[in-house]
């Protein structure tokens, strides 16, 4: 007779789920050198706004004997009341004109020019455009200053703000098609499509498909064109003689004397002169940032 053992299993203890266990919180390790290298690197930029602001209101005669990091104890207004006397709403209105001139002919050409070279990618022609586009971007200013001054002068513009907005308009033209195409190219080709089905014709897919969504690059190149043209100084100096067709970074030679320089009224024009940049950027900082990180999101 023989009998089988069977192993009886103990039974196991059966244990609840109690959720997830909490887990330590990670402890982030300072970095004690990127915070030093920031503040320092807003050292740097704040010391000389915050120098140029206070010496505008000092008096040029206690310019020299005082501190220049410390306030004037008796801050005044003659420096600003100099430069409005010395023709700034001219040289003012003289940048407004040639910087307005300059960036919407500038921008409007390079957005055709994109669009042109986006949708028509099979066209030698338009390859060969989008290249010496590219070559533009490789010559600065300074090498084709002399160049410039020649055709200027062959075609009687020398001493006129046309002689400051033509080649401005030539030099902002490379960056602006290269950032605007890029854009147009992230449009996705379906909405092309449908608006070929409807019947629309590529001027009107331009202006009513093309130039809405790529809104924030157009105001990023505008804004940018804008900051690049009206602080330009190379451009007046080579191209104009008169005093009345001078712009406000030339005009700031104004107050350079032969035996010294007037610097409490320099830094007044300079504040002055940044003050329609600052208004520039105030208005179109949220499309600028937009149209600088839209790349990045996509």
């Amino acid at each position: 007779m023989t009998t089988t053992l069977t192993k009886t299993r103990r039974p196991q203890k059966v244990t609840h789920d109690e959720g997830p266990r909490r887990s330590r919180p990670a402890t982030r390790r300072r970095n004690w050198l990127g915070g030093l290298a920031g503040w320092l690197w807003l050292a740097v930029v704040a010391v000389p706004l915050y120098w140029t602001l206070i010496t505008s209101f000092k008096a040029r005669s206690r310019y020299y004997a005082s501190n220049p990091l410390v306030p004037s104890t008796d801050p005044t207004l003659e420096n600003y009341r100099l430069v409005i006397e010395s023709d700034f709403l001219q040289y003012f209105l003289n940048s407004v004109v040639v910087t307005v001139g300059a960036v919407v002919p500038a921008v409007v050409v390079s957005f055709m020019a994109a669009y042109a070279i986006v949708r028509g990618w099979r066209m030698r022609v338009l390859l060969a455009m989008n290249g010496l586009f590219l070559m533009g971007l490789a010559i600065p200013l300074q090498a084709t200053i002399i160049p410039v001054y020649l055709i200027i002068i062959k075609l009687h513009l020398y001493d006129s703000l046309p002689a400051l907005i033509l080649p401005s308009i030539a030099f902002a033209i490379p960056l602006s098609v290269l950032v605007l195409a890029n854009f147009i190219r992230d449009v996705p080709k379906e909405l092309f499509d449908s608006m070929r089905v409807d019947g629309a014709n590529e001027w009107t897919t331009l202006w009513r498909l093309a130039a809405p969504l790529t809104r924030p690059a157009i105001l990023t190149v505008s804004i940018f064109n804008a900051l690049t043209i009206w602080n330009g100084f190379l451009l007046p100096l080579v191209l104009t003689q008169s005093p009345d067709r001078r712009t406000l970074p030339l005009a700031l030679w104004t107050f350079q004397g032969q035996y010294g320089v007037n610097v409490p009224a320099v830094l007044a024009a300079v504040v002055l002169t940044t003050l329609p940049v600052l208004v520039l950027y105030a208005f179109g900082r949220r499309q600028l940032l937009s149209g600088l990180t839209a790349g990045f999101s996509r």
